[in-house]
């Protein structure tokens, strides 16, 4: 893991957003496109904001979800309604939502990971407090999948179900950016960068992983 120490939440936001043009670049020079997966929540929005004033090539670019709550359309609830009112018209053609909305999220799952790249270019991912990343929650039957890239949890977190990548596209990705900033994840991002596999995100088995945080707790610093 390569730990990068930043000194507050901007400029994390432009040491990720740099990152992840970096990728961009390299990976439609040898691939032609760039394959990208953002996780939910209020942290990477700064992040998208600097990418979208970037000179990433959003029209070689394929932007999916890492993970969404089963809420209505436009629902404030919803990742992918933040996307939106982030990136403006011209970078929301990248945007590959999850299908939340279906009737049977079970087949939708399968649907949405059957759209998936063989592998990511790079997946975005956060932490909360507890230790989870993406929609993989503590304590949740999704911890335990390992046949399906795309999958539901069982039960609700924070007042909703989600729609999730997986340990197994996770750990796929050629390359993993954690962006970890707030207070309240000082032990969450110890047990990350220890492997604890007692949190989620201490699970993960990919080892090309970037942490960039703005917590100097000293384990950070010295990693």
């Amino acid at each position: 893991m390569v730990t990068r120490v930043v000194a507050d939440d901007e400029a994390a936001a432009v040491e990720a957003a740099r990152v992840i043009e970096m990728v961009a670049d390299a990976a439609i020079a040898d691939r032609g496109r760039f394959n990208l997966a953002v996780s939910g929540g209020k942290t990477p929005w700064r992040m998208l904001e600097l990418l979208a004033e970037s000179n990433l090539n959003w029209t070689k670019t394929s932007l999916f979800q890492v993970d969404e709550r089963i809420a209505p359309t436009g629902s404030m609830q919803r990742n992918l309604t933040h996307l939106v009112l982030t990136l403006p018209l011209i970078c929301q053609a990248a945007i590959r939502p999850m299908p939340v909305g279906a009737d049977d999220l079970a087949t939708a799952a399968s649907g949405y990971e059957y759209s998936l790249p063989d592998r990511f270019d790079l997946i975005h991912l956060g932490l909360g407090p507890d230790g989870h990343t993406a929609s993989l929650i503590p304590d949740d039957p999704i911890l335990e999948v390992k046949d399906r890239q795309v999958a539901l949890t069982t039960g609700d977190y924070q007042g909703t179900r989600r729609m999730s990548l997986t340990y197994k596209a996770i750990d796929r990705a050629r390359q993993i950016l954690f962006l970890v900033t707030g207070d309240g994840k000082e032990d969450a991002l110890l047990k990350l960068k220890a492997g604890d596999p007692s949190v989620p995100a201490g699970r993960i088995g990919n080892p090309n992983i970037t942490l960039i945080t703005d917590i100097d707790d000293g384990a950070a610093a010295g990693a």
